[in-house]
């Protein structure tokens, strides 16, 4: 309203004030379309416009994070009490295994980055913590490769630096990014053109209703009516149109005009614009951006999947194991020279929406007469009986 009362003011000052003008100097006051203004495409800014202000974004987030993390890792071809699966069990005082995971995959899918560090007594790994990317700085070396991380915290800068030999203190997972070298593009900045729509969509109801739930119009003045209106009419104008006629406990109020002045409703309204639409298509390619089914997060106009079901199995197969697996296989290399090679691998039959493949699996491998006993266990990924 500030906008559209200045804008009538100046169209008001430049007509005289003393004689009338013709019927066809009638002006008109309205607001016109802007220029968009995109979020700045970096982490912090796409976790405060995304993940903490952003439904979708944060549901999905949490559902990867949460899926992904509840998802055991299992150490193949090693003894019961291993000292890596201790560490992965309980990698800080502060963490559970799962807890630290879902930080870690809760920071790929905000930031594209996740780093991890080693705390090494004599040489043996005793924790790991997840540091915040928005802190953590890679420092490419000579060849382009990185050297060295700076961690940023308290005004104060720790570098990491790689080594030639050994473990590395720092374990860097990156999600792929076609056009940088060391850092990872997040699904955030794939999908922010449907962020910023979708949280445009938002502001905008919620300006509907803070501005009685329709849309504004347009104030105007017919300078053939009378004269142009002076300083101190124009303040109470303003003043009187800011505290009786804006906000939602002001709706439906008539509106009192004088002076020439007429209130000319726009046609415009949410459904010509079609925002819902716009808004839910918003949420639907951040949900693809995540790889989460929109199923999953309650999104209308998705028929991609029969049932909820259905939408869950394709979520852990198409977007959580591949996580997990890569995950994984990061971990395992990165404490080999502690531990010695290692392989760890996501247990499967711990996932209860692949429940139902399993018991198809068992029931097709249990009617197999060619196979023999070992063979059938191997086939449902158990070993052969000792």
């Amino acid at each position: 309203m500030p906008n559209l009362l200045t804008r009538l003011t100046r169209a008001i000052a430049r007509a005289p004030a003393t004689k009338a003008a013709p019927l066809s100097a009638t002006r008109v006051a309205f607001y016109g379309e802007g220029r968009a203004a995109w979020t700045p495409r970096d982490g912090g800014a796409l976790a405060r416009e995304g993940f903490q202000r952003n439904a979708v974004v944060h549901r999905a987030v949490r559902l990867v994070a949460e899926a992904a993390a509840a998802v055991p890792l299992s150490l193949t071809d090693a003894a019961a009490g291993h000292p890596l699966t201790a560490l992965l069990d309980r990698p800080n005082p502060r963490e559970g295994g799962a807890r630290l995971r879902e930080t870690l995959y809760g920071h790929l899918m905000v930031s594209g980055n996740a780093y991890l560090e080693c705390v090494a007594l004599d040489g043996v790994p005793r924790e790991l913590h997840a540091l915040r990317p928005d802190r953590m700085r890679v420092v490419p070396g000579p060849d382009g490769w990185p050297a060295a991380y700076d961690y940023t915290v308290g005004g104060r800068v720790l570098r990491y630096h790689r080594g030639d030999e050994g473990m590395s203190p720092i374990l860097h997972l990156t999600l792929f990014h076609p056009t940088d070298d060391h850092y990872g593009l997040s699904p955030m900045e794939a999908a922010a053109v449907a962020l910023d729509i979708h949280n445009a969509a938002g502001a905008w109801n919620k300006a509907l209703l803070d501005n009685a739930a329709r849309p504004s119009g347009a104030l105007v003045f017919a300078a053939a009516a009378g004269n142009g209106l002076s300083d101190t009419q124009f303040t109470r104008l303003k003043g009187e149109l800011e505290t009786n006629y804006q906000g939602a406990g002001n709706a439906g109020r008539p509106l009192l005009l004088e002076g020439g002045l007429d209130w000319k409703p726009l046609s415009l309204s949410p459904k010509d614009m079609d925002f819902v639409e716009a808004k839910n298509g918003a949420a639907r390619e951040i949900a693809l951006a995540f790889g989460v089914p929109p199923l999953l997060l309650g999104l209308p106009g998705d028929n991609t999947h029969a049932n909820y079901a259905e939408a869950n199995r394709a979520f852990y197969r198409q977007t959580v194991i591949p996580l997990v697996r890569r995950t994984a296989e990061s971990l395992a290399q990165w404490l080999e020279p502690a531990f010695g090679p290692a392989r760890l691998e996501p247990d499967l039959d711990a996932i209860e929406a692949l429940a139902p493949e399993r018991e198809s699996l068992w029931r097709r491998v249990q009617g197999a007469d060619f196979l023999s006993e070992d063979e059938k266990r191997e086939a449902v990924g158990y070993g052969a009986r000792g």
